[in-house]
């Protein structure tokens, strides 16, 4: 299975915000640290907003800042609500699969993608950014 590139750069986020040691970095900050596009970075520092997990105050004196909902975040239920609730495969697409009524595949691969989901649930992003991680983060933060 494949994380979209907004689930991969949400969890960056936030493991960046769970080290920062009392600073605030900017979202362009968290952007050139994970060195992603800032538009991106916006967009997902948006939705992290959206649910929760981090504060974002504009201006100066201004910066993200990670919630302790967001530090407590399991990673399985954050990375269900970036991938969304699709299938693994779309077999109802343009052109639908003609197996698609009687398809064992399908179930399958749900129980695997459900599987891998439920293998993230008990971590959370504070348990992401133990050593050796969180130092290694702290020091490219710090570049």
């Amino acid at each position: 299975m494949r994380l979209l590139r907004s689930t991969d750069l949400a969890l960056r986020v936030l493991m960046r915000l769970a080290v920062a040691d009392g600073t605030q970095p900017t979202t362009r900050d968290v952007a050139a640290g994970v060195e992603v596009p800032y538009t991106h970075a916006a967009k997902v520092v948006a939705q992290l907003q959206h649910l929760g997990l981090l504060d974002a105050r504009r201006g100066r004196g201004g910066g993200l800042t990670l919630t302790e909902k967001g530090r407590t975040a399991s990673v399985g239920a954050l990375v269900r609500v970036f991938e969304g609730e699709g299938d693994v495969v779309d077999c109802e697409g343009p052109a639908p699969c003609p197996l698609h009524t009687a398809c064992r595949l399908r179930v399958a691969l749900r129980r695997a993608q459900e599987a891998f989901y439920v293998s993230l649930d008990p971590l959370t992003v504070a348990d992401m950014v133990a050593a050796p991680t969180g130092p290694l983060l702290l020091d490219i933060a710090r570049r």
